[in-house]
């Protein structure tokens, strides 16, 4: 099997981490492993398959001896290095917003769009965590019944904010639990026992754009703008995996059997819904695992043709590192890279 030299970067950041955990678990044939971060971190070691490796620099002149790099290092880093990279003959899976709504580089979800791949310019763009699950947990309901409507509220965790995120809600707790103020830096207000409606910034039309994010990359993954999709997007007091409460309205009808059905066997999905035992989705219970579980399956009431659901999945995996990682697996697959 012929192997690839592989960059990662941002490789000392969250998803950095999980992309080299990632690529490791998931065997992926790597020749070469070549973690980049900023200047202050060259030199600084990562360990992969068992052996230390050394951080170089991103910048220009880093690719030229690379197949493929999977970037994590932020939207301005991508927007700096992406070209550069694509330039010197490597193929850029981008986990950044900069990319996704650009015309020219193809956004995909391997379960949902893969066939997109085959028009990329050395430039292929992630989605965004939230729109990763509840399309993968969609797409097989769109085939079958043809979805018109979208209504989903997440209920997302501090790790989709990066490492600082994760230290202000453990920072919080702690000063909570020993009766100490509670310091807001990262977040608007108090992340701890709290829920907040406010993921990045807020537009003119008064969604915020991580919202905006859901609406835009849904339509063009499914390639299709007459889809309408209505998001909430909150932040909670959980480390690691994302929640969806997913409303939607399809033009045939689908019952709660027959949609349960098809998720089970659509690749990437695990239906967990015994509602009667107790059984449903779990940010807690899912940390580290791959796929996108759905539960709560049931009739919407109070329209037509309508379905209610519970999608959970860890966001540093299907929503970020395992995601890239499957699109290089996919280009891999097809002889795309």
């Amino acid at each position: 099997m012929k192997k690839y030299r592989v960059g990662v970067v941002g490789a000392l950041g969250a998803v950095g981490a999980e992309m080299l955990k990632t690529l490791e678990q998931r065997d992926f044939p790597v020749e070469k492993i070549v973690p980049l971060d900023t200047a202050e971190n060259e030199g600084r070691e990562i360990v992969f398959r068992g052996e230390s490796v050394k951080v170089r620099t991103a910048r220009e002149g880093a690719f030229k001896d690379l197949d493929v790099a999977l970037f994590s290092a932020g939207e301005a880093a991508s927007l700096k290095l992406s070209p550069v990279a694509a330039a010197e003959g490597c193929v850029v899976i981008d986990n950044s917003n900069a990319f996704r709504m650009d015309p020219n580089v193809p956004l995909v979800i391997p379960e949902v769009n893969p066939e997109d791949l085959r028009w990329h310019r050395n430039i292929i763009a992630n989605p965004n965590c939230s729109t990763i699950q509840m399309l993968v947990a969609l797409k097989p309901l769109h085939d079958c019944f043809r979805i018109k409507r979208i209504v989903v509220s997440t209920y997302q965790a501090v790790s989709g904010t990066g490492l600082a995120g994760i230290a202000e809600l453990e920072g919080q707790i702690r000063a909570f639990a020993e009766k100490r103020p509670l310091e807001v830096s990262v977040y608007p207000h108090q992340i701890a026992f709290n829920a907040l409606p406010h993921i990045d910034i807020f537009l003119e039309n008064g969604y915020s754009r991580e919202e905006m994010k859901m609406v835009n990359e849904t339509r063009k993954m499914l390639h299709d703008d007459s889809i309408a999709v209505c998001p909430t997007a909150v932040r909670i007091p959980v480390m690691r995996c994302h929640s969806e409460a997913i409303n939607i309205q399809t033009e045939r009808h689908a019952s709660a059997a027959e949609a349960r059905q098809i998720l089970e066997k659509a690749p990437g999905i695990k239906v967990m819904d015994d509602p009667s035992a107790n059984l449903y989705p779990l940010a807690a219970e899912l940390i580290g695992t791959d796929d996108v579980y759905v539960g709560r399956i049931r009739e919407d009431i109070s329209i037509e043709n309508g379905l209610n659901m519970w999608v959970v999945a860890d966001n540093l995996r299907k929503g970020a590192a395992l995601n890239a990682v499957q699109i290089a697996e996919t280009l891999v697959k097809m002889g795309l890279i």
